[in-house]
């Protein structure tokens, strides 16, 4: 019998699933869950190393972006899509690519992990150099989408990474930086969208999040880049206001509205007495840290 990949192996734990009542099922899955939090943690140094090259493209004006399929593809997708409303950045900062495009998104689309072309089309979309970042995102790390992806990414002088659960991907060798999360076998093989896709949620929600904390866009834990954009946001905006400077809450209002609704040049104009401009100067002679700019 010929080897089987790590991705496709059956997991002892669950071999009798199909005979368990429905709280034992969940049970074991909760089980196999806990595996890919330990499993994260024991490539935090790789990951922390991928968030250094990520935030050092930001502040040189690159971008980030993530290459997968299917569940893989969604995951890159979705955390790409948070960025702007959760830290203030353009859509072109951090995007997203599946192979097979769109319709990849809610269908399966055939072979797509598979086409070579696709990633070439792809990448011809970011037109990475060597400012920018770009992380592949693969259980296995052997199709030929995401191998292409960081091939031809490496080529253009990007930072390259590569995300997989496999110890043996094949597209290591093209990473700068390789997170291999080993979360062992899935609870129903090869159903990597289950540990495997649940470790790559993980890694990229610190990838992203680490990355712009470490560029300022939070204050202490404060999303105070945040795009106020709802009477949701609005009033979040305020109490951020209110915390860090100490204003009551018609002060802080009256501040949102005069910084066009930007709660850091609004903390900086009250804590600075100054107005909106200078404010702005202060904020981008400090990189945009807040922290700097009031401490």
């Amino acid at each position: 019998m010929a080897e089987i990949a790590l991705t496709e192996q059956r997991n002892p734990a669950t071999k009798n699933i199909d005979l368990m009542e429905s709280v034992q099922i969940v049970e074991v899955i909760n089980q196999e869950d806990k595996l890919a939090a330990e499993a994260v943690e024991k490539v935090l140094p790789q990951v922390a190393k991928a968030v250094d090259y990520i935030a050092g493209a930001l502040k040189n004006g690159g971008r980030l972006a993530y290459f997968g399929a299917g569940t893989s593809g969604r995951i890159g997708i979705l955390d790409a899509s948070e960025c702007p409303p959760t830290f203030g950045v353009g859509p072109e900062t951090v995007q997203a690519f599946i192979a097979g495009g769109d319709k990849a998104v809610r269908h399966s689309v055939e072979q797509a992990e598979d086409n070579a072309d696709f990633a070439l089309a792809d990448l011809a979309k970011f037109a990475p150099t060597e400012k920018d970042v770009v992380v592949a995102v693969s259980a296995s790390g052997n199709p030929a989408y995401v191998v292409t992806v960081l091939k031809k990414a490496r080529e253009a002088g990007a930072v390259t990474v590569a995300v997989s659960s496999n110890p043996e991907a094949a597209m290591r060798v093209f990473a700068d930086v390789f997170i291999n999360p080993q979360v062992g076998p899935e609870a129903i093989a090869g159903s990597s969208r289950m540990k495997s896709g649940t470790a790559q949620k993980m890694i990229l929600n610190m990838l992203s999040t680490a990355a712009m904390v470490r560029i300022g866009k939070t204050y202490e834990n404060l999303m105070i880049d945040v795009r106020v954009s709802n009477q949701k946001l609005r009033a979040r905006a305020c109490r951020m206001i209110e915390e860090i400077t100490g204003a009551d809450g018609k002060t802080a209002e009256d501040y949102l509205k005069r910084s066009k609704l930007d709660v850091k040049t609004a903390c900086v104009m009250l804590m600075k007495k100054c107005g909106r401009q200078k404010a702005e100067k202060l904020l981008a002679a400090a990189g945009g840290i807040l922290r700097k700019v009031i401490k």
